[in-house]
């Protein structure tokens, strides 16, 4: 990154997408040049590409304490959640199973899904959160019925880093003869992910959130969960996902998957520790700032904040003029800028909604990013306020 006179800059958007590991680029460089092959094709080079993805599948499935033969890549996590919702519905609504079950606060990739789903006849139920964003396993025992075929829960929020009661939802859902589905795009190399002791049974990642490309993921599947291929043409993947395999990703994917899960327990405590320090310097400058989730059990790279009579994006313009890079608590679609619809199902009250900012935290944060970012924080705010004061 070029950058001008002055610190350098602050990226606290880890959440949104991280750096490419060199490890990563490093595994990968090979199968852009000599080693090309199509996995598919019997000659030498593509017996070479085989061996390299089987490889990278015996290492995905590794890292999730999986089996390579439940290991299906995709290009990201939006494909991984579409499969799954999607998949698992049309594999099982003419068995009688025709409801589709997520909270509200999921991503837009499960609740797209969902709606889809519902515009084809599926039975849409979104269950309730608190207002600190947690699922309620007892209002989800209510809503997941014997005629649900997909109940899709996130594991950490991406906007709030909230940690849902992930088992407990996936043996109600269980209980009942239903699929579970957890997006697991925050939660790799954050928590700790292992398909033989937890009863998931389909599972979401994305690459380009723990230092791989973007245009690679997986998604994990449970030997015997029933799932229909989106697409259609070709035997690869186990028919799953058809389409010649993208080897470099793959491996690209393999490699930061191995060292994320290595590494979590030492980078998690350093994340936590920072986060901890980034959210007590802004509460001692902007004492009346408001933290979403915050009283809920969390991952540790994320903190969402907002400051009252501040707007999202003015915050977010003031951190960039000032070498931070963060993201806001809404989103824009259509032309519009509204509420984030994780905080609104929250029950955060809009006008509070639409001053929330994102921090997320990963291997660009180092311990100078506290002070820096909460006296930002703190200048730019102040600045919001006055503008927003003398407008109204």
């Amino acid at each position: 990154m070029t950058t001008g006179p002055g610190p350098d800059p602050i990226y606290l958007d880890h959440a949104a997408t991280a750096p490419v590991r060199a490890e990563v680029l490093e595994a990968m460089l090979p199968f852009f040049g000599a080693r090309f092959g199509n996995p598919s094709s019997t000659h030498r080079w593509g017996r070479e590409a085989r061996v390299a993805l089987d490889e990278a599948r015996d290492r995905v499935a590794a890292a999730l304490g999986a089996r390579a033969d439940e290991i299906c890549f995709t290009s990201c996590g939006t494909e991984g959640d579409n499969m799954a919702v999607l998949g698992a519905w049309h594999a099982r609504r003419l068995s009688g199973r025709n409801a589709v079950v997520a909270s509200t606060i999921e991503h837009k990739a499960v609740l797209g899904a969902i709606h889809s789903a519902a515009r084809e006849g599926a039975i849409e139920r979104l269950l309730p959160v608190t207002t600190e964003g947690l699922v309620d396993p007892g209002v989800a025992g209510e809503m997941i019925r014997d005629d649900v075929a997909v109940c899709s829960v996130m594991w950490v929020n991406n906007e709030t880093g909230v940690i849902q009661p992930m088992a407990d939802l996936a043996e109600r859902a269980k209980a009942v003869g239903a699929v579970f589905h957890t997006d697991a795009v925050q939660a790799f190399g954050k928590l700790d992910v292992d398909a033989a002791r937890q009863p998931y049974d389909l599972l979401t990642i994305s690459g380009h959130k723990i230092g791989a490309p973007k245009g690679i993921g997986a998604l994990f599947i449970r030997r015997g969960t029933k799932l229909e291929p989106l697409m259609h043409g070709g035997a690869q993947d186990r028919g799953r996902r058809p389409g010649t395999e993208n080897v470099a990703f793959a491996v690209g994917l393999a490699e930061a998957m191995a060292l994320a899960a290595a590494e979590r327990e030492h980078e998690c405590a350093r994340l936590q520790a920072l986060r901890n320090e980034l959210e007590v310097a802004i509460r001692e400058r902007i004492p009346d700032a408001v933290f979403h989730g915050g009283d809920a059990e969390r991952a540790p790279h994320i903190v969402n904040v907002s400051v009252p009579g501040a707007d999202s994006e003015a915050l977010l313009m003031g951190l960039d003029l000032k070498g931070i890079a963060a993201s806001g608590g809404s989103a824009c679609q259509s032309g519009s800028v509204g509420p984030s619809h994780v905080l609104e199902a929250m029950g955060v009250p809009p006008e509070l909604a639409r001053c929330a900012v994102r921090f997320s935290l990963g291997p660009l944060s180092g311990k100078d990013l506290v002070e820096r970012t909460a006296t930002a924080l703190a200048s730019v705010a102040a600045r919001a306020r006055a503008v927003a004061g003398v407008l109204s």
